[in-house]
């Protein structure tokens, strides 16, 4: 039966082919692989429409999942203005069963690890995400696992006493050492990205970051957008000038180089476009040659 209906199938195309001239499939470029595809290898993601080739978006998405990036996975164009993020439906044609799963876990761990009123029980094998009452995280507020039981300290994770005296919260009572730790102070060693809110620490290197989750560049010390300022001209006056962490010749010489390559795409384009308007009509004729000649080769038979 199935050899059958692979003939049947095999003589419908062959119909098609003596009937009617063969239509040209048209190639699409892949931002990735800048190779040539067919549309039915190409896979477009639904939020910014970007359309990559289905292999190198299967191996994007499944180093972003092995490196634990979790959610959300962003569109993998870095000029790509809607910054599209992949679905968990998309996700799941490009990635294996298992891949998927880790996923969902590390993208749950980092909805819990945002979400000030949540949190998981500290029980080993339990595994449940439990609620955290009272609007400020920062104070310990006892909590209870529906699954195991278990009552433990919102913030240190211990077994909840009646008179219980939390370690952790010793750091928080004293607010000048926390925000020199996250957050709130200008050199603090901790800072959430600006626009996924997941934390960064910094050990070393210039004050210009870019975040590993949604590749959004900002500076460190004010937290102000970065994506459009590939000049640094941000460390040239105000609250963070000279703070870049790289010297004024290096910042210079980062400019120099950035000047040069737009001077040398400018010069290409200029030389190259007259050869380009000359050579038209010959890569015309040529292309329309090689149409012909398909045509020719794949049109229906001679007719006696």
């Amino acid at each position: 039966m199935a050899s059958s209906s692979k003939v049947c199938h095999h003589s419908t195309m062959m119909g098609s082919l003596t009937t009617g001239e063969l239509a040209l499939e048209p190639l699409i470029t892949c931002k990735l692989c800048l190779c040539e595809h067919s549309l039915d290898m190409m896979t477009t993601i639904q939020q910014c429409s970007c359309i990559f080739c289905t292999t190198c978006l299967k191996q994007y998405v499944q180093l972003a999942v092995r490196e634990g990036f979790g959610s959300p996975i962003t569109c993998p164009d870095m000029a790509c203005s809607n910054r599209g993020i992949l679905q968990e439906a998309e996700i799941a044609c490009l990635v294996p069963i298992d891949q998927l799963h880790l996923y969902q876990r590390l993208k749950l761990e980092k909805e819990v690890h945002l979400d000030p009123c949540r949190t998981w029980c500290p029980t080993a094998d339990c595994h449940t995400v439990c609620l955290i009452e009272g609007g400020d995280s920062a104070i310990p507020v006892p909590v209870e696992c529906h699954v195991c039981l278990k009552t433990f300290c919102s913030t240190c994770k211990s077994t909840w006493q009646l008179d219980h005296l939390c370690q952790a919260s010793k750091a928080v009572a004293v607010p000048a050492e926390k925000d020199i730790l996250i957050g709130r102070d200008v050199d603090a060693a901790i800072k959430q990205c600006p626009v996924c809110k997941i934390y960064i620490e910094r050990n070393e290197g210039c004050a210009q970051m870019m975040c590993k989750n949604c590749k959004h560049t900002f500076c460190w010390y004010c937290l102000q957008n970065l994506d459009n300022d590939i000049f640094l001209r941000h460390y040239d006056k105000g609250p963070c000038r000279n703070k870049l962490g790289h010297s004024r010749a290096s910042v210079m010489w980062n400019r120099t180089q950035v000047v040069g390559i737009l001077v040398g795409l400018g010069i290409i384009a200029i030389v190259t476009s007259p050869l380009l308007l000359l050579a038209s009509p010959c890569i015309i004729c040529c292309v329309c040659k090689s149409c012909k000649g398909k045509k020719k080769k794949h049109g229906p038979p001679p007719t006696a």
